[in-house]
C-alpha cells in the first residue's frame, strides 16, 4: 500500500464536511500514481469514486493533465508549421450510443483544407460503451491501431490527420478502464480526457461537455494552463457535434486576447438546418451511411455534417463567416475532396504497414 496516496484518499473520501481539495501539485502526484498503479487496486477504485462524488476542482484537473502531460504521449509540432493551428477534439471516450456522429466527417473537411487535425480514444469502454472513434475509421477503412507514435506523427504530417491511440500510445491511461467498470461511473479522468492535448505545438483545443458547470469548471483549467485557443460546445451526447434540433450553445476563446471568450448561441433554424438528429442505429449502417455522405449523397446525415463543418470551417479561420463556412462545407462533399482525403489517409497507412 502507498502510504502517500492513502494521504490523497483520506483528503478527498472524508466526507461532505470533511472532505478537501488537493492541489494541483497534489492531484498530479496522485495521477501519476493512479497511472502507474504505484497506488493499490483498492486504493485506486477508492480514489476514483471518491473524487467522483466530491467533483474535481479546476485545480485538480490542471494537476491530472500536468500528469498526462509528462507520463502521456506526445505529437511533435509539424515542421514547417502548419497555415492554421492544428485542431484537437476531445470527444468522450466511452463513445456514442443514440446519434449519428459526423466527426469524422468534419475531420476530413478540416484536412481537406490544410486545417490538421488531432483526435485521441480507445476501444469500447464503460460507461456507455458507445461506439468509439477508432472503431469508426476502421468501419471506414482507415485503421489507425498499429501505428506506433512514429508513424502517428509521420501520417499526421502527410495527410493533416493523426490519431493517438491509447492501447498502443498511452498503455497507462488504457490500463485504468477496468477501474472504470468496476465503479460503474465515470472517473474525473473521463473530464480531463476531454481537454487533453497529445500535442507540443500550437493547437486549437475542441471539448463537448454536456452540464454546464463543465464548461466553467474547463475554461478556469484553461486560465491556469494558459490555454487560449479553444472551442467548447454542448454537443450531442457530450461530443463535438453541434445539434440540429436545438440550439447550438459555445463558448470560444480568442487567442490574442487576455483569456476572454466569447459565448455564441447559432440556431440551425436560421440556418436552414433545424431537424430531428440521426439515430445511430448499428455500426454497419452508420459506415454505410459516411461513406454516402462521402460520395456527396444527400441526406440528414449529410445536412448534420455540413451544420457541423461549416461552423468548424468558419471556427478555424478557413472562412470568414458561417455562411461562407457552410457553402464551403457542401462544396467539400459534393466535389469529393473529403473522399480523398480519406483514400490519402488509407494509402498512408498502408504504405506504412
Amino acid at each position: 500500500m502507498s502510504e502517500i496516496f492513502r494521504e490523497f484518499l483520506k483528503k478527498v473520501g472524508s466526507g461532505t464536511h470533511t472532505a478537501k481539495h488537493l492541489s494541483r501539485s497534489e492531484a498530479a502526484q496522485a495521477t501519476e500514481m493512479m497511472l502507474s498503479q504505484v497506488a493499490t487496486p483498492a486504493q485506486i477504485g477508492a480514489f476514483a469514486i471518491a473524487h467522483r462524488i466530491k467533483r474535481p476542482t479546476p485545480e485538480e484537473l490542471a494537476g491530472m493533465l500536468d500528469a498526462y502531460d509528462r507520463l502521456g504521449p506526445k505529437l511533435q509540432a509539424l515542421t514547417p508549421p502548419p497555415p492554421y493551428p492544428v485542431t484537437i477534439f476531445g470527444i468522450p471516450y466511452d463513445g456514442r450510443s443514440r446519434t449519428a456522429p459526423v466527426s469524422p466527417i468534419v475531420a476530413l473537411m478540416l484536412a481537406a483544407v490544410g486545417v490538421p487535425v488531432i483526435l485521441h480514444g480507445g476501444t469500447r469502454m464503460p460507461t456507455k460503451y458507445g461506439i468509439p472513434l477508432i472503431e469508426i475509421w476502421q468501419g471506414l477503412g482507415a485503421d489507425f491501431t498499429q501505428l506506433t507514435l512514429a508513424q502517428a506523427q509521420q501520417i499526421l504530417k502527410t495527410t493533416g490527420l493523426g490519431f493517438v491511440y491509447l492501447p498502443q500510445h498511452f498503455p497507462q491511461a488504457h490500463e485504468f478502464v477496468p477501474y472504470r467498470e468496476q465503479i460503474g461511473k465515470r472517473p474525473p479522468s473521463a473530464t480531463a480526457e476531454l481537454i487533453w492535448s497529445p500535442y507540443a505545438g500550437d493547437f486549437h483545443l475542441v471539448a463537448g461537455y454536456v452540464h454546464p458547470p463543465t464548461e466553467e469548471r474547463f475554461r478556469e483549467v484553461f486560465r491556469l494552463l494558459n490555454i487560449r485557443n479553444f472551442t467548447l460546445v454542448k454537443g450531442l451526447e457530450g461530443s463535438c457535434d453541434l445539434p440540429r434540433d436545438r440550439t447550438a450553445i459555445v463558448s470560444v476563446g480568442r487567442p490574442d486576447e487576455s483569456l476572454s471568450f466569447e459565448r455564441l448561441k447559432l440556431n440551425p433554424r436560421d440556418c436552414g438546418f433545424a431537424d430531428r438528429e440521426v439515430p445511430l442505429d448499428s455500426p454497419p449502417q452508420l459506415f454505410a451511411q459516411i461513406r454516402d455522405t462521402l460520395n456527396g449523397e444527400a441526406s440528414a446525415l449529410a445536412e448534420s455534417a455540413i451544420w457541423n463543418g461549416g461552423f468548424y470551417l468558419w471556427r478555424c479561420g478557413v472562412c470568414t463567416d458561417l455562411e461562407r463556412g457552410l457553402a464551403r462545407a457542401e462544396a467539400l462533399l459534393k466535389g469529393g475532396d473529403c473522399q480523398q482525403k480519406l483514400a490519402a489517409i488509407e494509402s498512408a497507412i498502408a504504405a506504412i504497414q
